[in-house]
């Protein structure tokens, strides 16, 4: 069982000093100019911060930033997400440049109550990916008490979040994991119905094992994105020159019957807005589902289809969404993907969001907007995996 961070004791027995709590947060973000551009991650983090803060305790983040492959470089250096948590936080954050001196090590020994130390980017160590024990070893070092709440890596079998658990006899989740728990697992495993999936993105493989795992459980599976284009050629439609993964008719054609045998509907668009001739010709043509130009790229979903879509979301009562439904990052073919957002938000359903590109759309729509869904994951693989019905190896660790 996970143990919940509020049946944790962070005051030390034999002082009126708190332990020194070492918590794993997923502090992978997008940095531009040394500046961190999207702080949602870090946002997400402060609680469980701020929990173990007030309880008294002293407290060690460790977090990776990309992938160094091993190598030390700045431009994935954490120290621009540690000024943007001591900005949010208003107070100052102790830094060091080696996950693992000595130096390092004793600045978290010597930390006193209430004071937050940040680890440079675990990734600069092959070790943390490789789930090297020694590594383990040397991160246990800096607290008494280990604390997961980075839910992005939850599906890594690293170092810091799995081979370091058996160091620790008092470990748990941070109130970010049991929040996405609580929707991810709980909450759809007995949902209110209708239940709607919103499924986009350009990938099947991604996402087969979500549309599986809730075939039967899901009233309605509306499909988006260059994924819907793959199930339209599987029912032999046209769609122009647009993105589409032509290898994987068979498994789209797979999922179509299981889906009809299962009574899940999978709903597809009725129509389109693209571009002729090639992205970003400037071309702009709108066209229905069965009469596509050859030379038209399909970038988002039309204005039959979006009231298709709007229609089933409000009957619905449990939306959970993963993936953009068209390519939202331009203006120009982010209308669909928006009018999802409002008709969610109209609707107040209980609504769970999970994915990067998804939250980053609705932020780029409205930064506001993000607050009023039920839910919102930080974690893109993590997320999937969970969806699809498996285990994620770092929570399971902390199970033992």
């Amino acid at each position: 069982m996970l143990r919940k961070i509020s049946t944790i004791d962070f005051k030390s027995s034999n002082t009126t000093s708190g332990k020194t709590v070492l918590i794993r947060v997923d502090y992978n973000v997008p940095v531009e100019n040394e500046v961190v551009v999207d702080d949602y991650r870090i946002l997400k983090s402060i609680p469980t911060i701020k929990y173990c803060l007030d309880q008294g305790a002293k407290v060690v983040l460790m977090s990776h930033m990309g992938r160094p492959k091993g190598k030390i470089d700045d431009k994935l250096s954490l120290i621009p997400a540690g000024e943007k948590l001591a900005e949010l936080l208003e107070m100052p954050i102790k830094f060091s440049e080696d996950c693992i001196s000595e130096d390092s090590i004793d600045v978290s020994r010597n930390l006193k109550d209430g004071e937050i130390h940040l680890l440079e980017n675990l990734r600069f160590y092959n070790e943390e990916t490789e789930n090297s024990s020694d590594f383990s070893s040397q991160l246990a070092k800096h607290g008494s008490i280990y604390i997961n709440d980075a839910f992005g890596t939850a599906h890594r079998n690293h170092a810091s979040n799995s081979g370091i658990t058996k160091h620790f006899a008092t470990k748990g989740m941070g109130l970010l994991i049991e929040q996405e728990m609580k929707f991810l697992s709980d909450k759809l495993s007995n949902p209110s119905k209708p239940l709607t999936l919103i499924i986009g993105g350009s990938k099947i493989d991604t996402k087969i094992g979500v549309i599986e795992n809730f075939l039967g459980l899901a009233d309605n599976i509306i499909i988006g994105g260059a994924m819907a284009n793959t199930f339209l050629l599987a029912m032999n439609h046209r769609i122009g020159i647009s993105l589409a993964e032509k290898e994987k008719k068979n498994v789209a054609k797979n999922l179509l019957k299981k889906a009809s045998k299962r009574g899940t509907k999978i709903i597809l668009p009725i129509d389109f807005s693209g571009e002729l001739e090639s992205f970003g010709s400037g071309d702009i043509c709108v066209a229905d589902a069965k009469d596509i130009p050859n030379n038209m790229v399909c970038e988002d979903i039309g204005e039959k289809s979006i009231k298709l879509f709007s229609d089933i979301i409000s009957l619905s009562k449990t939306i959970l969404w993963n993936g953009t439904v068209g390519v939202a990052e331009n203006p120009n073919f982010a209308v669909g993907t928006n009018r999802i957002v409002d008709a969610i938000i109209e609707n107040q359903l209980t609504s769970i969001v999970g994915g990067g590109d998804t939250v980053a759309a609705i932020r780029n729509y409205n930064e506001e907007y993000i607050n009023d869904f039920s839910h919102v994951s930080t974690g893109g693989g993590s997320c999937l995996e969970m969806l699809s019905g498996k285990k994620l190896t770092a929570l399971e660790m902390l199970k033992k």
